[in-house]
């Protein structure tokens, strides 16, 4: 992809994460977005990024010559971090988000599949997951890079035990159902049937056995406490988005995973308290529903660009 593109790419993603962005602007940008395939391809880069790392660049009035700077210095970061993703080099060898682009298994925005491993093993892989599988003849192990699994280990003929590596740690199971999901800065691991392991990775000497039914997140360098598994955690296989009393701010940011283009929720009522099950293959109906049981209203600004603002 050309350096020029990729600008172009990381230009809009700065422009449009200063300020609640004009419908001409948006527009413009979704212009821009359908004008080449090399320009979507920037830009779902630009996503996979933004998930990997949650880059979101600071506020800033374009009136001054020293806001307009700072807008170059936040493009030029932008733009450095798209070039090392897409680099045949160490670094995108080596380090995430490069990784994540060379794995083995991957699914994109808005995709999930399944997946049997030759011992039996089902995956389940949430939209925009990539992990490596790496068997050999002591240990099954999976190198999860980004975004969420549902394993249904099988308990192997040789007793290899199965590992769930991410930066964050590992999770160690002998046979059993658990989820694992890398979020920007730890791993969550779900627990739905027989027990794992779980190890940070600065601390391997640390283990902590997660039961059924319960949950766990952790760093590189603690564990925190298991709590009570929320009931429906895996309802994406099943095409669904189960929430009982969320944020509406938490609950848009987890819809916005299973659609293209940008969901945004206004500051101002991301603390409503949402419930109930929405169908995330078809989202615009989950919006649709919003104004029904919340004072909100969603407003398209292009297919691509939706917000969801007071009523």
């Amino acid at each position: 992809m050309d350096h020029a593109t990729l600008e172009a790419a990381a230009t809009w993603y700065v422009q449009l994460n200063e300020a609640p962005p004009s419908a001409a602007l948006a527009q413009a940008w979704e212009q821009w977005l359908q004008a080449s395939p090399q320009h979507a391809a920037a830009w779902a880069r630009v996503e996979r990024l933004q998930q990997q790392w949650r880059l979101v660049p600071r506020q800033a009035a374009l009136s001054s010559l020293g806001a307009a700077q700072a807008q170059r210095r936040d493009v030029l970061k932008v733009l450095g971090l798209l070039l090392a993703m897409g680099a045949g080099t160490w670094l995108a060898a080596e380090q995430l988000p490069g990784r994540a682009l060379l794995a083995q298994q991957r699914t994109g925005s808005g995709e999930r599949r399944s997946l049997q491993l030759d011992d039996g093993t089902q995956l389940e892989l949430n939209v925009d997951t990539a992990l490596d599988v790496r068997f050999d003849q002591k240990l099954r192990a999976l190198e999860l890079y980004r975004g969420e699994i549902l394993v249904t280990a099988s308990v192997d003929a040789q007793r290899r035990p199965f590992v769930v590596h991410t930066d964050d740690g590992s999770i160690l199971s002998r046979g059993g159902v658990f989820s694992v999901r890398k979020l920007a800065s730890q791993t969550r691991v779900g627990v739905l049937q027989a027990a794992v392991e779980v190890r940070p990775q600065r601390h391997v000497q640390q283990v902590l056995q997660v039961q059924a039914g319960q949950q766990l997140s952790f760093d590189r360098d603690e564990l925190d406490t298991p709590r009570p598994l929320p009931v429906d955690s895996t309802a994406w296989v099943h095409g669904m988005l189960s929430v009982n009393d969320w944020r509406l701010g938490d609950f848009i940011e987890a819809l916005g995973r299973y659609r293209p283009g940008v969901l945004r929720c206004a500051r101002s009522i991301q603390a409503l308290s949402i419930s109930g099950a929405f169908h995330i293959d078809d989202t615009d109906v989950a919006l649709a529903n919003l104004d029904k049981t919340l004072p909100v209203k969603v407003r398209y600004l292009s297919r691509y660009w939706v917000s969801v603002e007071p009523a």
